[in-house]
């Protein structure tokens, strides 16, 4: 198995979800969190994550969170699948800087 990324993986992980309930966690212990495909599984999140930003993941805990639907107008918000990543200590991510 290669370890360059797969097109795949760059279309897995679709964003940094960077929020005030997310940095909080990221504090309190090494976890990132993502916003994923909703057809991600874990190990694909888990390969994605090591060979895009090379770092050692320990955990991922996923939720999909519902859409929302409004009251004034037909429409509503996607559904959406979240990650949360926990990373080996010592290992960081710069969000800012991009995937390699």
């Amino acid at each position: 198995m290669s370890k360059t990324p797969t097109e795949r993986m760059y279309q897995l992980v679709v964003r940094p979800l960077v929020t005030e309930k997310t940095t909080k966690v990221a504090e309190s212990g090494n976890w990132l969190t993502f916003e994923v495909l909703l057809d991600a599984t874990k190990p694909e999140i888990k390969e994605a994550m090591e060979r895009l930003y090379g770092v050692d993941v320990l955990k991922i805990n996923t939720l999909i969170q519902k859409g929302k639907k409004r009251t004034r107008a037909l429409s509503a918000r996607s559904d959406m699948k979240k990650a949360f990543v926990k990373l080996k200590d010592g290992q960081n991510v710069d969000l800012s800087a991009g995937v390699k």
